[in-house]
């Protein structure tokens, strides 16, 4: 269960450091990731979104249960 969104994390990973944030302004991961600028693609928001939710699904106890849907 806690690697159910190990997938999601490395796509994101992989969307942020082709984004502008972070190959011109020389932002960190986890500063491009935590706000909402122009500069990031609507696939990385999007994939952050769905990450959240992955996430969030590992704590609520009916997703525990079920399992996460989606990924």
């Amino acid at each position: 269960m806690s690697k159910s969104c190990k997938g999601l994390a490395i796509e994101l990973v992989k969307c942020l450091s082709e984004s502008d944030c972070v190959k011109v302004e020389k932002r960190s991961f986890r500063e491009c990731a935590g706000e909402k600028s122009p500069c990031i693609p609507s696939e990385c928001v999007g994939l952050r979104e769905t990450y959240f939710n992955c996430k969030r699904g590992q704590v609520d106890m009916r997703a525990r249960i079920r399992g996460n849907k989606g990924y």
